[in-house]
């Protein structure tokens, strides 16, 4: 724990949470005071909530290690820690790592890492209001590898996703959002079914996992025809999206 002094001339600080086996952030965060080791104290006292933050904490700690505490910034006001603390886990989830943050940080939506393309079609962006009862939105911030062309959209939209299987006759058009702009919209052809691992709690007080496979759901299909894709493509959704939301599919806007 920090002592009076160090909090006085810490004030607001940006941190990392490292796992020691290979020196890897998988969490980042901001606060000030000692709120650097809280993570720590609830993961071991709080054995009733599961998170991916906490289960990282247990695992390293059940291991026989400690987790590192690495301070990015400190002196900051609030609004410069959010801001930086945003950076960095849109600059480390671009780079591939797996950070357990379950947002993108303040401002990350409409602020946050993008292209040069990206950033001229958000401020050029109409907001998208109505959706046709024929639609679902799939947010694909976590499945979409930045590339040329459409077909990384595709491959980070059509699978495999948990619908309602009575849904899935009413679902004609997908419309693939990333960080806040529709980027793309597809036609679907058929929809499949497809296992997909689901992490479930079979003993609460002993925090033991099991990983279960459920069935879930993918689409073969093809960019909408024009009369369709243009009514969405380049549509802005940023306006719909709160702070700490982590909706990924929407039926209706």
């Amino acid at each position: 724990m920090f002592d009076e002094k160090s909090r006085q001339e810490l004030k607001y600080y940006v941190y990392m949470l490292l796992d020691p086996t290979d020196n890897k952030p998988f969490y980042i965060g901001k606060g000030i005071d000692n709120r650097v080791f809280n993570h720590l104290a609830c993961a071991l006292t709080d054995i009733d909530t599961s998170s991916a933050k906490y289960d990282k904490i247990r695992e390293i700690v059940q291991s026989g290690q400690t987790v590192k505490h690495i301070i990015v910034r400190h002196g900051l006001s609030e609004s410069e820690a959010f801001q930086i603390e945003a950076s960095l886990i849109d600059t480390l989830t671009y780079c591939g790592l797996l950070l357990s943050n379950i947002v993108g940080g303040h401002n990350s939506i409409e602020k946050g890492l993008m292209t040069s393309e990206e950033i001229i079609r958000l401020y050029n962006a109409q907001p998208l209001n109505e959706m046709s009862a024929d639609c679902v939105l799939i947010n694909i911030n976590k499945t979409y590898k930045r590339g040329n062309g459409t077909n990384p959209i595709y491959q980070a939209t059509k699978e495999t996703w948990l619908i309602s299987e009575w849904r899935l006759p009413q679902i004609k058009y997908v419309l693939s959002e990333f960080r806040g702009l529709i980027v793309e919209v597809f036609e679907v052809k058929n929809w499949y079914p497809k296992q997909r691992p689901k992490n479930k709690t079979i003993d609460k007080e002993k925090n033991i996992k099991i990983q279960v496979e459920v069935t879930g759901y993918g689409f073969d299909g093809n960019v909408a025809p024009d009369e369709i894709r243009n009514l969405y493509i380049n549509k802005s959704v940023a306006h719909l999206k709160q702070r700490g939301a982590a909706q990924v599919i929407r039926y209706n806007l």
